[in-house]
């Protein structure tokens, strides 16, 4: 166990365009190689173009979208006596938003489109919906953590 201080967590500056501190984040992990503004070109293009497809604000069905994908509990290996055992345990609310924002980009690029901001409003629109491969991956491990319930009592 590590016996220095705990590493502070940096403030997240809000985007410059609605102010929100969310969108900052996932511009953050939407990039590549440094490349910000090519990551915002995509994200704001995906906005519009889910107000386009929807008819309501973009930055609502993105909201909904992050929210609906936020997963509650996750399965996290325990070791006991020589067996390893998927102990469920309920996920804080940092790691619940990073895994939201990790989900939605990495199904979102492996969906059919030309451009990134395509496949983000596809993406956009199926998660507001509770539909689209995020969702699944959210009820995957919601399903999980159900199965192993009877290993509750390993939590740490």
């Amino acid at each position: 166990m590590s016996r220095r201080t705990k590493a502070e967590k940096r403030e997240i500056v809000p985007d410059y365009k609605f102010g929100d501190r969310l969108i900052t984040q996932f511009i953050s992990y939407l990039m590549k190689n440094g490349k910000r503004s090519v990551a915002e070109k995509g994200f704001y293009e995906a906005l519009d173009m889910v107000g386009k497809k929807t008819g309501q604000e973009g930055l609502e069905v993105f909201r909904k979208a992050i929210n609906n994908v936020k997963p509650v509990l996750e399965v996290r290996s325990r070791r006991v006596g020589g067996a390893t055992y998927q102990v469920p345990v309920e996920v804080r609310p940092n790691r619940r938003t990073a895994l939201a924002i990790r989900w939605v980009i990495n199904y979102a690029s492996s969906r059919n489109g030309n451009t990134i901001a395509e496949k983000l409003a596809g993406e956009f629109i199926a998660a507001a919906n509770n539909e689209g491969a995020s969702i699944k991956k959210k009820e995957d491990t919601h399903k999980m953590a159900e199965a192993n319930k009877a290993f509750a009592h390993f939590r740490w």
